[in-house]
Protein backbone atom coordinates (compact mmCIF):
# COMPACT_ATOMS: atom_id res chain seq x y z
CA UNK A 1 0.00 0.00 0.00
CA UNK A 2 1.43 3.68 -1.44
CA UNK A 3 1.85 5.76 2.00
CA UNK A 4 2.20 9.83 1.60
CA UNK A 5 5.06 10.48 3.16
CA UNK A 6 6.89 14.03 4.69
CA UNK A 7 10.84 14.34 5.65
CA UNK A 8 12.40 16.64 7.85
CA UNK A 9 16.12 16.81 7.76
CA UNK A 10 18.01 18.70 10.47
CA UNK A 11 21.63 19.40 10.40
CA UNK A 12 23.54 21.86 13.00
CA UNK A 13 26.99 23.39 13.07
CA UNK A 14 28.73 20.45 14.66
CA UNK A 15 27.61 17.43 12.41
CA UNK A 16 29.67 15.84 9.94
CA UNK A 17 29.45 16.07 5.91
CA UNK A 18 27.43 12.65 6.05
CA UNK A 19 24.61 14.60 7.48
CA UNK A 20 24.53 17.63 5.11
CA UNK A 21 20.21 17.93 3.89
CA UNK A 22 21.48 16.81 0.71
CA UNK A 23 23.05 13.57 2.18
CA UNK A 24 20.07 12.70 4.33
CA UNK A 25 17.49 13.54 1.70
CA UNK A 26 19.37 10.71 -0.71
CA UNK A 27 19.32 8.25 1.86
CA UNK A 28 15.24 9.15 2.75
CA UNK A 29 14.39 9.46 -1.04
CA UNK A 30 16.28 5.76 -1.63
CA UNK A 31 14.29 4.36 1.59
CA UNK A 32 10.73 5.86 0.22
CA UNK A 33 11.04 4.36 -3.12
CA UNK A 34 11.62 1.11 -1.55
CA UNK A 35 9.27 1.22 1.02
CA UNK A 36 5.94 2.43 -1.18
CA UNK A 37 6.67 6.09 0.24
CA UNK A 38 5.68 9.04 -1.74
CA UNK A 39 6.91 11.99 -0.75
CA UNK A 40 5.59 15.76 -2.18
CA UNK A 41 8.51 18.33 -2.79
CA UNK A 42 6.40 20.89 -0.41
CA UNK A 43 6.65 18.49 2.44
CA UNK A 44 10.31 18.00 2.96
CA UNK A 45 11.57 20.42 5.86
CA UNK A 46 14.90 21.46 6.00
CA UNK A 47 16.59 23.20 9.07
CA UNK A 48 20.06 24.09 8.73
CA UNK A 49 22.55 25.11 10.85
CA UNK A 50 20.32 24.65 14.31
CA UNK A 51 20.57 22.44 17.37
CA UNK A 52 18.30 20.03 17.68
CA UNK A 53 17.72 20.54 21.31
CA UNK A 54 14.76 22.74 21.22
CA UNK A 55 11.78 22.57 19.19
CA UNK A 56 10.78 25.93 19.50
CA UNK A 57 13.66 27.29 17.66
CA UNK A 58 13.22 25.17 14.29
CA UNK A 59 11.16 26.85 12.00
CA UNK A 60 10.92 24.35 9.46
CA UNK A 61 10.16 21.60 11.89
CA UNK A 62 7.07 24.15 13.42
CA UNK A 63 5.85 24.36 10.03
CA UNK A 64 5.65 20.77 9.60
CA UNK A 65 3.81 20.35 12.79
CA UNK A 66 1.73 22.88 11.65
CA UNK A 67 1.11 21.30 8.45
CA UNK A 68 0.39 17.92 10.18
CA UNK A 69 -2.34 19.18 12.69
CA UNK A 70 -4.38 20.34 9.59
CA UNK A 71 -7.38 19.09 7.85
CA UNK A 72 -7.76 16.83 5.46
CA UNK A 73 -4.36 14.79 6.60
CA UNK A 74 -1.63 15.78 4.29
CA UNK A 75 0.94 12.55 5.11
CA UNK A 76 0.86 9.59 7.04
CA UNK A 77 4.90 8.92 7.92
CA UNK A 78 7.64 11.77 8.44
CA UNK A 79 10.67 10.00 7.56
CA UNK A 80 13.88 11.22 9.54
CA UNK A 81 17.82 9.85 8.95
CA UNK A 82 18.06 9.13 12.53
CA UNK A 83 15.96 9.80 15.91
CA UNK A 84 18.59 12.59 16.62
CA UNK A 85 17.58 14.59 13.64
CA UNK A 86 14.08 15.01 15.39
CA UNK A 87 14.74 15.72 18.49
CA UNK A 88 17.28 15.74 20.95
CA UNK A 89 15.83 16.73 23.93
CA UNK A 90 13.49 13.33 25.43
CA UNK A 91 10.70 16.23 26.58
CA UNK A 92 10.78 17.32 22.32
CA UNK A 93 10.71 14.00 21.18
CA UNK A 94 8.28 12.20 23.27
CA UNK A 95 5.43 15.50 23.17
CA UNK A 96 5.57 15.50 19.44
CA UNK A 97 5.18 12.01 18.38
CA UNK A 98 2.80 11.11 20.62
CA UNK A 99 0.84 14.44 19.22
CA UNK A 100 1.48 12.99 15.66
CA UNK A 101 0.58 10.31 16.27
CA UNK A 102 -2.66 10.42 18.25
CA UNK A 103 -3.84 13.20 17.26
CA UNK A 104 -3.22 13.53 13.66
CA UNK A 105 -2.40 9.81 12.87
CA UNK A 106 1.01 10.51 11.96
CA UNK A 107 3.77 7.87 12.34
CA UNK A 108 7.89 9.30 12.66
CA UNK A 109 10.39 6.73 10.97
CA UNK A 110 13.85 6.63 11.52
CA UNK A 111 15.40 5.09 7.83
CA UNK A 112 18.64 3.88 9.69
CA UNK A 113 17.21 2.61 13.09
CA UNK A 114 14.36 0.43 12.04
CA UNK A 115 12.19 -0.37 14.91
CA UNK A 116 9.16 -2.66 15.17
CA UNK A 117 5.66 -1.74 16.35
CA UNK A 118 5.79 -4.08 19.44
CA UNK A 119 6.44 -3.36 23.21
CA UNK A 120 10.16 -4.02 23.02
CA UNK A 121 10.32 -1.20 20.77
CA UNK A 122 9.12 1.15 22.99
CA UNK A 123 12.04 0.90 25.35
CA UNK A 124 14.09 0.89 22.28
CA UNK A 125 13.01 4.20 21.00
CA UNK A 126 13.53 5.64 24.60
CA UNK A 127 17.19 4.35 24.59
CA UNK A 128 17.88 6.13 21.46
CA UNK A 129 16.24 9.40 22.64
CA UNK A 130 18.40 9.20 25.68
CA UNK A 131 21.24 8.27 24.18
CA UNK A 132 20.28 11.55 21.79
CA UNK A 133 19.91 14.09 24.11
CA UNK A 134 23.10 12.76 26.08
CA UNK A 135 25.27 13.65 23.02
CA UNK A 136 23.49 16.60 22.78
CA UNK A 137 24.62 17.64 26.66
CA UNK A 138 28.07 16.26 26.45
CA UNK A 139 28.55 18.10 23.28
CA UNK A 140 27.75 21.33 24.52
CA UNK A 141 29.92 21.00 27.73
CA UNK A 142 32.69 20.34 25.14
CA UNK A 143 32.08 23.03 23.45
CA UNK A 144 31.86 25.25 25.67
CA UNK A 145 34.99 23.79 27.60
CA UNK A 146 36.95 24.38 24.43
CA UNK A 147 35.76 28.15 24.20
CA UNK A 148 36.15 28.86 27.86
CA UNK A 149 39.80 27.74 27.47
CA UNK A 150 40.35 29.27 24.51
CA UNK A 151 39.04 32.42 26.30
CA UNK A 152 41.57 32.22 28.95
CA UNK A 153 44.65 32.12 26.36
CA UNK A 154 42.86 35.62 25.09
CA UNK A 155 41.98 34.19 21.78
CA UNK A 156 39.18 35.94 20.24
CA UNK A 157 36.24 33.82 19.18
CA UNK A 158 32.96 35.55 18.02
CA UNK A 159 31.87 38.01 15.12
CA UNK A 160 34.25 41.09 14.71
CA UNK A 161 33.07 43.79 16.88
CA UNK A 162 32.37 47.52 15.10
CA UNK A 163 36.44 48.65 14.67
CA UNK A 164 37.98 45.73 13.60
CA UNK A 165 37.21 42.73 10.74
CA UNK A 166 38.42 39.19 11.29
CA UNK A 167 41.69 37.93 8.98
CA UNK A 168 43.30 34.43 9.10
CA UNK A 169 41.06 34.23 12.24
CA UNK A 170 42.61 37.36 13.85
CA UNK A 171 41.10 40.56 14.84
CA UNK A 172 42.58 43.52 12.53
CA UNK A 173 41.77 47.06 13.22
CA UNK A 174 39.17 48.44 10.54
CA UNK A 175 40.77 52.21 10.50
CA UNK A 176 37.71 54.31 9.34
CA UNK A 177 35.74 52.45 11.94
CA UNK A 178 38.06 52.83 14.97
CA UNK A 179 38.32 56.74 13.89
CA UNK A 180 34.46 56.72 15.26
CA UNK A 181 35.09 54.18 18.25
CA UNK A 182 37.84 56.85 19.53
CA UNK A 183 34.97 59.24 18.84
CA UNK A 184 32.05 57.67 21.03
CA UNK A 185 34.80 57.02 24.04
CA UNK A 186 36.14 60.55 23.89
CA UNK A 187 32.66 62.33 23.56
CA UNK A 188 31.46 59.88 26.54
CA UNK A 189 34.16 60.46 28.80
CA UNK A 190 35.63 64.26 28.06
CA UNK A 191 32.63 66.16 26.98
CA UNK A 192 30.17 64.23 28.89
CA UNK A 193 27.85 63.83 26.31
CA UNK A 194 24.96 61.26 26.78
CA UNK A 195 25.10 58.09 25.23
CA UNK A 196 21.43 58.24 23.07
CA UNK A 197 23.38 61.73 22.02
CA UNK A 198 26.74 60.24 20.66
CA UNK A 199 24.19 57.25 18.70
CA UNK A 200 22.81 60.16 16.76
CA UNK A 201 26.18 61.72 16.25
CA UNK A 202 27.70 58.76 14.91
CA UNK A 203 24.84 58.61 12.67
CA UNK A 204 24.68 61.78 10.92
CA UNK A 205 28.26 60.95 10.34
CA UNK A 206 27.30 58.21 8.00
CA UNK A 207 28.32 54.88 9.96
CA UNK A 208 26.14 51.62 10.16
CA UNK A 209 26.34 48.56 12.17
CA UNK A 210 28.28 45.81 10.75
CA UNK A 211 24.96 44.65 10.08
CA UNK A 212 23.91 47.63 8.14
CA UNK A 213 21.70 49.01 11.27
CA UNK A 214 21.90 52.75 12.25
CA UNK A 215 23.40 53.04 16.09
CA UNK A 216 21.09 53.19 18.85
CA UNK A 217 21.84 53.94 22.70
CA UNK A 218 22.63 50.43 23.28
CA UNK A 219 24.94 49.99 20.60
CA UNK A 220 26.72 52.65 22.30
CA UNK A 221 26.51 51.19 25.44
CA UNK A 222 27.88 47.62 24.35
CA UNK A 223 30.96 49.44 22.75
CA UNK A 224 31.90 51.83 25.85
CA UNK A 225 31.42 48.50 27.97
CA UNK A 226 33.72 46.19 25.66
CA UNK A 227 36.91 45.31 26.96
CA UNK A 228 37.55 44.56 23.09
CA UNK A 229 38.94 47.90 22.52
CA UNK A 230 41.45 48.01 24.60
CA UNK A 231 43.49 44.81 23.83
CA UNK A 232 40.98 42.35 25.96
CA UNK A 233 38.81 39.49 25.38
CA UNK A 234 36.09 38.92 27.43
CA UNK A 235 33.92 35.60 27.22
CA UNK A 236 31.23 34.82 29.70
CA UNK A 237 30.64 30.53 29.46
CA UNK A 238 27.47 30.82 31.72
CA UNK A 239 25.09 32.55 29.73
CA UNK A 240 25.10 35.91 27.03
CA UNK A 241 26.64 39.16 28.52
CA UNK A 242 23.21 41.13 27.33
CA UNK A 243 23.36 44.11 29.80
CA UNK A 244 25.26 42.39 32.29
CA UNK A 245 28.72 43.70 31.70
CA UNK A 246 30.26 42.82 35.00
CA UNK A 247 28.81 39.51 34.72
CA UNK A 248 31.62 37.68 38.16
CA UNK A 249 31.61 34.27 35.84
CA UNK A 250 32.75 36.11 32.59
CA UNK A 251 36.31 35.85 32.08
CA UNK A 252 38.40 38.81 31.04
CA UNK A 253 42.04 38.14 29.93
CA UNK A 254 45.13 40.43 27.26
CA UNK A 255 44.57 39.38 24.24
CA UNK A 256 47.27 39.66 21.03
CA UNK A 257 45.42 42.04 18.95
CA UNK A 258 46.13 45.72 18.61
CA UNK A 259 43.53 47.81 20.51
CA UNK A 260 41.66 51.14 19.56
CA UNK A 261 41.78 53.07 22.63
CA UNK A 262 44.06 52.92 26.39
CA UNK A 263 43.19 50.57 29.02
CA UNK A 264 43.57 53.62 31.19
CA UNK A 265 40.72 54.97 29.18
CA UNK A 266 38.81 51.98 29.18
CA UNK A 267 38.89 52.31 33.07
CA UNK A 268 37.83 55.66 33.50
CA UNK A 269 35.05 55.31 30.94
CA UNK A 270 34.08 52.40 33.04
CA UNK A 271 34.06 54.69 36.24
CA UNK A 272 32.35 57.28 34.52
CA UNK A 273 29.12 55.05 33.08
CA UNK A 274 29.11 53.29 36.69
CA UNK A 275 28.51 56.91 37.93
CA UNK A 276 26.07 57.81 35.97
CA UNK A 277 24.44 54.18 36.00
CA UNK A 278 23.66 55.31 40.04
CA UNK A 279 22.80 58.90 39.40
CA UNK A 280 19.75 57.13 37.25
CA UNK A 281 18.80 54.22 39.51
CA UNK A 282 15.90 54.56 41.50
CA UNK A 283 17.12 56.16 44.87
CA UNK A 284 16.70 54.72 48.37
CA UNK A 285 15.37 51.61 46.66
CA UNK A 286 13.02 49.75 48.98
CA UNK A 287 12.92 52.55 51.79
CA UNK A 288 10.31 54.94 52.39
CA UNK A 289 9.69 56.84 48.86
CA UNK A 290 9.53 60.00 50.76
CA UNK A 291 13.30 60.48 51.49
CA UNK A 292 13.87 60.95 47.47
CA UNK A 293 15.03 64.57 46.51
CA UNK A 294 16.62 65.79 43.93
CA UNK A 295 18.79 67.60 46.02
CA UNK A 296 20.43 64.50 47.54
CA UNK A 297 23.77 63.81 47.31
CA UNK A 298 24.57 67.32 45.39
CA UNK A 299 25.01 69.22 48.87
CA UNK A 300 28.40 69.16 50.67
CA UNK A 301 29.86 70.33 53.29
CA UNK A 302 32.46 73.58 52.73
CA UNK A 303 34.37 72.72 55.61
CA UNK A 304 35.10 68.84 55.06
CA UNK A 305 33.25 68.20 51.39
CA UNK A 306 31.40 65.45 53.10
CA UNK A 307 27.64 65.15 51.88
CA UNK A 308 24.86 66.38 53.46
CA UNK A 309 23.09 63.42 54.47
CA UNK A 310 19.23 63.75 55.05
CA UNK A 311 18.01 63.03 58.61
CA UNK A 312 14.66 62.52 60.26
CA UNK A 313 13.78 65.86 60.51
CA UNK A 314 13.73 66.96 56.79
CA UNK A 315 16.63 68.43 56.90
CA UNK A 316 20.31 67.97 55.62
CA UNK A 317 23.63 67.49 57.78
CA UNK A 318 27.35 66.93 57.16
CA UNK A 319 27.87 63.60 57.24
CA UNK A 320 30.91 63.50 58.65
CA UNK A 321 29.63 65.60 61.87
CA UNK A 322 27.18 63.04 62.25
CA UNK A 323 30.52 60.44 62.09
CA UNK A 324 33.00 62.77 64.14
CA UNK A 325 35.79 63.59 61.23
CA UNK A 326 34.01 67.36 60.68
CA UNK A 327 34.11 69.78 63.88
CA UNK A 328 31.38 71.65 61.84
CA UNK A 329 27.87 70.94 62.75
CA UNK A 330 26.49 72.18 59.14
CA UNK A 331 23.02 71.76 58.98
CA UNK A 332 19.98 72.87 57.08
CA UNK A 333 16.33 72.58 55.90
CA UNK A 334 14.97 70.68 52.78
CA UNK A 335 12.66 73.19 51.95
CA UNK A 336 15.20 76.28 52.35
CA UNK A 337 17.75 74.99 50.49
CA UNK A 338 15.40 73.74 47.78
CA UNK A 339 13.66 77.54 47.88
CA UNK A 340 17.01 79.08 47.26
CA UNK A 341 18.63 76.85 44.65
CA UNK A 342 15.67 77.01 42.36
CA UNK A 343 15.76 80.73 42.69
CA UNK A 344 19.37 80.90 41.56
CA UNK A 345 18.44 78.64 38.25
CA UNK A 346 15.76 80.87 37.69
CA UNK A 347 17.83 83.98 38.32
CA UNK A 348 20.93 82.38 36.06
CA UNK A 349 18.93 81.61 33.13
CA UNK A 350 16.96 84.69 32.83
CA UNK A 351 20.74 86.77 33.30
CA UNK A 352 22.15 88.41 30.77
CA UNK A 353 25.29 88.24 32.09
CA UNK A 354 27.64 85.17 30.42
CA UNK A 355 27.89 82.17 33.32
CA UNK A 356 31.01 80.92 33.96
CA UNK A 357 31.14 77.31 32.97
CA UNK A 358 33.87 74.95 34.33
CA UNK A 359 34.60 72.19 31.61
CA UNK A 360 37.56 69.94 30.87
CA UNK A 361 37.50 69.04 27.64
CA UNK A 362 40.57 67.29 25.52
CA UNK A 363 39.89 68.44 22.28
CA UNK A 364 39.02 65.68 19.50
CA UNK A 365 37.94 68.76 17.23
CA UNK A 366 41.52 67.51 14.57
CA UNK A 367 39.86 64.04 14.47
CA UNK A 368 36.35 65.07 13.81
CA UNK A 369 36.93 67.37 11.20
CA UNK A 370 39.05 64.73 9.44
CA UNK A 371 36.13 62.07 9.67
CA UNK A 372 33.86 65.14 8.46
CA UNK A 373 36.20 65.30 5.25
CA UNK A 374 36.27 61.63 4.53
CA UNK A 375 32.18 61.25 4.85
CA UNK A 376 32.01 64.12 2.39
CA UNK A 377 34.05 62.42 0.33
CA UNK A 378 32.03 59.42 0.34
CA UNK A 379 29.29 61.93 -0.36
CA UNK A 380 30.85 62.93 -3.85
CA UNK A 381 31.12 59.08 -4.66
CA UNK A 382 27.63 58.58 -3.76
CA UNK A 383 26.63 61.55 -6.52
CA UNK A 384 28.69 60.36 -9.17
CA UNK A 385 27.20 56.51 -8.18
CA UNK A 386 23.38 58.09 -8.25
CA UNK A 387 23.83 60.05 -11.36
CA UNK A 388 24.81 57.26 -13.18
CA UNK A 389 22.20 55.46 -12.18
CA UNK A 390 19.84 57.91 -13.43
CA UNK A 391 21.59 58.11 -16.77
CA UNK A 392 21.94 54.32 -17.16
CA UNK A 393 17.84 54.09 -16.65
CA UNK A 394 18.24 52.15 -13.43
CA UNK A 395 16.54 55.08 -11.28
CA UNK A 396 13.66 57.30 -12.47
CA UNK A 397 13.49 60.88 -12.03
CA UNK A 398 11.96 60.78 -9.37
CA UNK A 399 13.88 58.40 -7.27
CA UNK A 400 16.80 60.53 -8.56
CA UNK A 401 15.54 63.96 -6.74
CA UNK A 402 14.82 61.63 -3.94
CA UNK A 403 18.21 60.55 -3.80
CA UNK A 404 19.86 63.90 -4.72
CA UNK A 405 18.27 65.92 -1.53
CA UNK A 406 19.22 63.33 0.88
CA UNK A 407 22.49 63.96 -0.56
CA UNK A 408 22.44 67.37 -0.14
CA UNK A 409 20.91 67.36 3.49
CA UNK A 410 23.20 65.34 4.51
CA UNK A 411 26.38 67.29 2.86
CA UNK A 412 24.82 70.82 4.45
CA UNK A 413 24.74 69.02 7.79
CA UNK A 414 28.24 68.05 7.65
CA UNK A 415 29.41 71.39 6.50
CA UNK A 416 27.86 72.93 9.31
CA UNK A 417 29.31 70.60 11.96
CA UNK A 418 32.50 71.78 9.97
CA UNK A 419 32.01 75.19 10.67
CA UNK A 420 31.10 74.67 13.91
CA UNK A 421 34.49 72.84 14.58
CA UNK A 422 36.49 74.67 13.00
CA UNK A 423 35.08 78.16 15.06
CA UNK A 424 36.54 78.36 18.81
CA UNK A 425 33.62 77.29 21.33
CA UNK A 426 34.01 80.50 22.95
CA UNK A 427 32.81 80.92 26.28
CA UNK A 428 29.34 82.84 24.71
CA UNK A 429 28.42 79.79 23.43
CA UNK A 430 28.79 77.29 26.58
CA UNK A 431 27.02 79.99 28.92
CA UNK A 432 23.86 79.98 26.03
CA UNK A 433 23.76 76.02 25.79
CA UNK A 434 24.00 76.22 30.14
CA UNK A 435 21.23 78.70 30.17
CA UNK A 436 19.21 76.32 27.93
CA UNK A 437 19.87 73.59 30.44
CA UNK A 438 18.98 75.38 33.28
CA UNK A 439 15.67 76.37 31.97
CA UNK A 440 14.43 73.15 31.29
CA UNK A 441 15.81 71.65 34.23
CA UNK A 442 14.12 74.21 36.04
CA UNK A 443 10.80 73.89 34.70
CA UNK A 444 11.11 69.84 35.36
CA UNK A 445 12.01 70.82 38.94
CA UNK A 446 8.90 72.68 39.28
CA UNK A 447 6.88 70.61 37.46
CA UNK A 448 4.10 69.21 40.26
CA UNK A 449 3.20 66.32 37.94
CA UNK A 450 6.60 65.21 37.13
CA UNK A 451 7.98 62.20 39.65
CA UNK A 452 10.73 62.31 41.94
CA UNK A 453 12.90 59.68 39.92
CA UNK A 454 12.87 62.34 37.12
CA UNK A 455 13.71 65.73 38.94
CA UNK A 456 16.61 63.35 40.57
CA UNK A 457 18.09 62.67 37.35
CA UNK A 458 17.74 65.79 35.50
CA UNK A 459 19.41 67.72 38.96
CA UNK A 460 22.34 65.35 38.71
CA UNK A 461 23.01 66.00 35.11
CA UNK A 462 23.27 69.58 35.51
CA UNK A 463 24.25 70.62 39.02
CA UNK A 464 27.85 69.26 39.69
CA UNK A 465 27.58 70.10 43.39
CA UNK A 466 26.41 72.71 45.97
CA UNK A 467 28.46 73.94 48.72
CA UNK A 468 26.68 74.94 51.91
CA UNK A 469 28.65 76.88 54.57
CA UNK A 470 26.17 77.87 57.99
CA UNK A 471 28.77 79.91 59.50
CA UNK A 472 28.58 82.12 56.15
CA UNK A 473 25.17 81.43 55.14
CA UNK A 474 26.65 80.92 51.86
CA UNK A 475 25.52 78.28 49.02
CA UNK A 476 27.65 78.13 46.17
CA UNK A 477 26.45 76.39 43.42
CA UNK A 478 28.48 74.81 40.37
CA UNK A 479 27.20 73.94 37.23
CA UNK A 480 28.60 71.49 34.85
CA UNK A 481 27.34 71.16 30.63
CA UNK A 482 26.20 68.00 30.14
CA UNK A 483 24.11 67.55 26.61
CA UNK A 484 20.55 67.51 28.13
CA UNK A 485 18.36 64.51 25.93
Amino acid sequence: MIQRGACYLRVSTNDQLEFSPDAQLRAIKSYAQNNDIVIDDDYIFIDEGISGRNADKRPAFQKMIKIAKSKPKKFDVILVHKFDRFARSREDSVVYKSLLRRECGIKVLSITESIEDDKFSVILEAMLEAMAEYYSLNLSDEVKKGMTEKARRGQFQASPPFGYNIKNKKLIVNEDEAKAIKLIFDKFLNEKLGILTIAKYINSLGYKTHRGNPFENRTIEYILNNPIYCGKVRWTPTEKIRRDYYNENSIIENSTHTPIISVEMFEETKKEFQKRKEINRKYYKGTNPQNLHWLNGLVRCSECGRTLVRNQKNYYQCNGHIKGTCKANQFIKISTIEKAILEQIKKDFNSKVELEVKINVKSSNDNEVQIIHEQLEKLKEKEIRIKKAYIDGIDTIEEYKINKQELIEQRDFLNGKLIELKSPKNSEVKSKILKENLKTVYEILTDNTIDMQRKYEVSHLLIEKIKFSKSAHRLDLEYKLYQME
